[in-house]
């Protein structure tokens, strides 16, 4: 089974550790959700699961693998992607331009991937011939999803998916990401519409202060009292 596992992370910026002392794990053709308050750390939790920060200490292991020194590029040979929460698309390319460099390394034919991308995306195929810098948000972030999914992942790491589009777009987004885990790819979200969220998710952890606080299945989640009152709304 392919697996991603970040096992006691500690890590953070210019010395100062975000996230301490953490553990996360995602399988295969299942859903993760990171939900919890601003500044939480969870998008340095992803950030140190991809290399693109150094760890203080803990380990990241990728399907029994342990991958804690390699470079982010190598782990996205082993079958990694991610998908920032901004900056995440080439402007200045064409729709099916940024599509073709999402699959820029590998040695085999990629139109089949971009076709299943279009599949997945209709309107990309209708606008693939237009400049993405001119596309709305929510179309960008699907150019993003689709250029990610070109790198045929095992594991698809995605930094606030639906942020800054609209609720329409967002289950768009959501029922695309359940579509993408039936053909086993596992996913890890971070994602502030966490009610929807966890609504989706197998399993979802709490980070507070940058410390797991809780963990479950989303369902377990979405029920608690606690978690009921301190980040979805009551």
């Amino acid at each position: 089974m392919n697996n991603l596992i970040g096992k006691n992370l500690t890590a953070g910026y210019g010395g100062v550790d975000i996230i301490k002392d953490i553990n996360l794990e995602v399988n295969e053709s299942e859903i993760v959700v990171i939900v919890g308050p601003n500044g939480a750390g969870k998008s340095t939790a992803m950030k140190a699961l991809l290399g693109m920060l150094s760890l203080t200490s803990g380990s990241v292991e990728y399907s029994n693998e342990e991958i804690s020194s390699m470079l982010p590029q190598n782990r996205i040979n082993l079958g990694l992607a991610f998908v920032p929460q901004t900056n995440n698309v080439f402007t200045g390319m064409t729709v099916e331009e940024n599509l073709e460099m999402g699959g820029f390394l590998r040695e085999d034919d990629i139109i089949h991937t971009i076709n299943d991308v279009y599949d997945l995306f209709p309107i990309l195929k209708e606008k693939r011939n237009q400049s993405a810098g001119e596309l709305s948000g929510g179309q960008r972030q699907q150019v993003a999803f689709g250029r990610a999914l070109m790198t045929q992942p095992k594991i698809l790491m995605l930094d606030e998916p639906t942020a800054g589009v609209s609720p329409i777009v967002m289950d768009e987004l959501f029922s695309r990401i359940i579509e993408v885990r039936k053909t086993g790819v596992g996913i890890l979200m971070v994602e502030q519409n966490a009610k929807q969220a966890l609504g989706i998710a197998d399993r979802g952890y709490v980070l507070v202060n940058g410390k797991n606080s809780r963990e479950g299945t989303g369902e377990e989640l979405l029920n608690n009292p606690e978690v009921r009152k301190s980040f979805l709304g009551g």
